[in-house]
């Protein structure tokens, strides 16, 4: 399997790998070796923080580097009505009653406290290609669904303000 990321996705983590390999790794590898020096390993808290920190980077990279391996390289470009990729979205949800604003993006810059949200999730997929004025069905699975209208289209860029998700 593999995920469909843009070329600003890939280059972010390519940015974040080299800041990674380049400063974190020999500023925690540091901080092992100072908390090694504390004395009794057993019971050296300070040395167990480093080496957790430690592991958490190399698992971060290894992540990155499978992400970039396994990455489908996809372009952002949508017709001109229709709903795409980055784009704003603003949708009436009909079970709470009220307007929304959402984002599509890809599923590496999601954060659903922002507004955006993946094309992969069940509301992404349902709005990717529709126009304003279309009423779209999100289904939730197990019979479960809900209704939305879109209202208007705000087309988005590809840009690189976008944080990528931390995991």
């Amino acid at each position: 399997m593999y995920d469909e990321l843009t070329e600003v996705d890939i280059q972010k983590m390519q940015e974040e790998i080299n800041y990674r390999v380049r400063e974190l790794r020999p500023q925690l590898i540091e901080e092992v070796q100072t908390a090694r020096a504390f004395g009794d390993l057993s019971e050296n808290f300070e040395y167990k923080c480093a080496k957790q920190a430690k592991n958490r980077n190399e698992s971060r990279i290894r992540y990155l580097e499978r992400m970039i391996r396994t990455a489908k390289v996809i372009s952002a470009d949508s017709k001109g009505d229709e709903v795409g990729l980055f784009d704003k979205v603003t949708v009436f949800h009909q079970l709470l009653g009220q307007e929304m604003k959402l984002q599509i993006v890809t599923t590496l810059r999601q954060d659903a406290l922002q507004g955006r949200i993946s094309k992969e999730s069940p509301v992404g997929q349902a709005l990717l290609g529709r126009r304003v004025g279309d009423r779209v069905t999100v289904d939730l699975g197990g019979g479960k669904s809900y209704v939305m209208e879109i209202r208007a289209i705000e087309k988005g860029s590809d840009d690189a303000s976008m944080d990528i998700s931390a995991y």
